[in-house]
């Protein structure tokens, strides 16, 4: 009944399968077994796209046999998975077992608002992170660089989408806010759309168009509308914002993946109050590319950009090459991430161990200094 081959003409090469994840299924497909997407996860059960001859249907599949205590491993919205089918149907519905979980190429990981150094997964196997900022509201740079941040540390392309674009009829001042955003993420596309107009929202769907692209911002932001114009039809409901402070409430309550006309698949998120930084070194240092590359030219290898001689960064803040508020975005977020790190990482404690004695003497430094006690020597 289930088409098993694992080619490139395989019904589900629309959902993203490619001989990658065929080369990953290989193992499992002669046990009676059939590949699945997880397109949307709800209390123990996933929703899972199958090849059912040349179509596609829905499945759902019960996770008990890969129920974990780990939060990273957990199934997740984009997850591919192997899938038994042979259990009937429910409903429409054809009814499954999620046996395992082929192994992840990307992953959106957040940190959680436990005490505990954990990690949730927003969404896997992502190419694209569509980060949306609304510009019904001041523009939010910080938030920008956390956003951007860790989706660079996934694995996927950064996109910054300002939505709400209509909302600013000037194309002078719509350019300078564009400015603003691609000053917060070096290297990353910053497209102004409106899903009222349709401004952009052409260019934006021939970026991700092909591969799979994951919504992400806080709630608000236009993300529900926004899926809606790219999909073009109305698969998610759209509330409207509270005027008093442009925020709306969670219209999407699940992790959901939808299939675009013009090829490749979109994650919708419900919008996120807080992303917080999991070990996200490596895309700190391409978001803030920029400050990485003056701190090479100071001095001192551990300088802390602060009072030390030649120091190229500050040199940079004092000239106005660099603002004061990225240099602070920067810290921020590095002092964020190494807390984290350092809860389950020694090596890391260590680190902010010595970063704090350094920080300690450079304080009592700056008081000898006010107090006359003489200067670097």
């Amino acid at each position: 009944m289930f088409d098993l081959d694992i080619s490139a003409a395989h019904p589900l090469t629309a959902y993203g399968w490619d001989d990658g994840f065929a080369e990953s299924f290989t193992p499992f497909a002669g046990q009676g077994f059939v590949p699945g997407r997880i397109v949307r996860v709800d209390r123990g059960r996933v929703d899972v796209v199958v090849a059912d001859g040349d179509a596609v249907r829905t499945a759902l599949a019960d996770t008990a046999l890969v129920a974990t205590g780990d939060p990273m491993r957990v199934p997740c919205t984009g997850d591919w998975a192997v899938i038994d089918v042979e259990n009937g149907r429910v409903g429409d519905h054809l009814d499954g077992v999620v046996r395992a979980l082929l192994p992840r190429r990307t992953a959106m990981v957040r940190s959680t608002s436990s005490k505990r150094s954990e990690g949730q997964i927003l969404a896997a196997n992502v190419d694209h992170a569509v980060i949306a900022v609304s510009l019904a509201e001041a523009l939010d740079l910080g938030r920008i660089e956390r956003f951007v941040s860790l989706g660079w540390e996934s694995g996927a392309q950064p996109v910054v989408v300002l939505t709400k674009a209509d909302l600013v009829p000037d194309p002078a001042a719509l350019g300078h806010l564009v400015a603003d955003a691609e000053s917060a993420a070096p290297g990353v596309q910053v497209l102004a759309v409106s899903a009222a107009s349709g401004e952009g929202i052409e260019v934006l769907a021939a970026v991700v168009a092909g591969g799979t692209s994951v919504l992400l911002g806080r709630s608000g932001a236009g993300k529900s509308t926004l899926a809606n114009a790219l999909v073009g039809a109305d698969v998610q409901d759209v509330q409207a914002i509270r005027d008093r402070d442009g925020k709306g409430r969670h219209t999407t309550t699940t992790r959901d993946l939808l299939a675009l006309p013009g090829g490749g698949v979109l994650i919708d998120t419900p919008g996120l109050r807080g992303v917080g930084m999991w070990d996200a070194e490596e895309g700190l240092a391409r978001t803030f590319s920029d400050v990485e590359a003056l701190a090479e030219r100071c001095r001192f290898a551990d300088c802390a950009h602060g009072a030390e001689p030649g120091c190229a960064v500050m040199e940079a803040v004092d000239s106005g090459a660099l603002s004061p508020r990225r240099l602070e975005s920067y810290r921020k977020l590095q002092r964020e991430n190494l807390r984290i790190v350092a809860k389950t990482d020694a090596r890391a404690r260590a680190v902010l161990r010595r970063d704090w004695k350094q920080k300690q003497a450079l304080g009592r430094h700056m008081m000898e200094r006010k107090r006359g006690g003489g200067g670097w020597d």
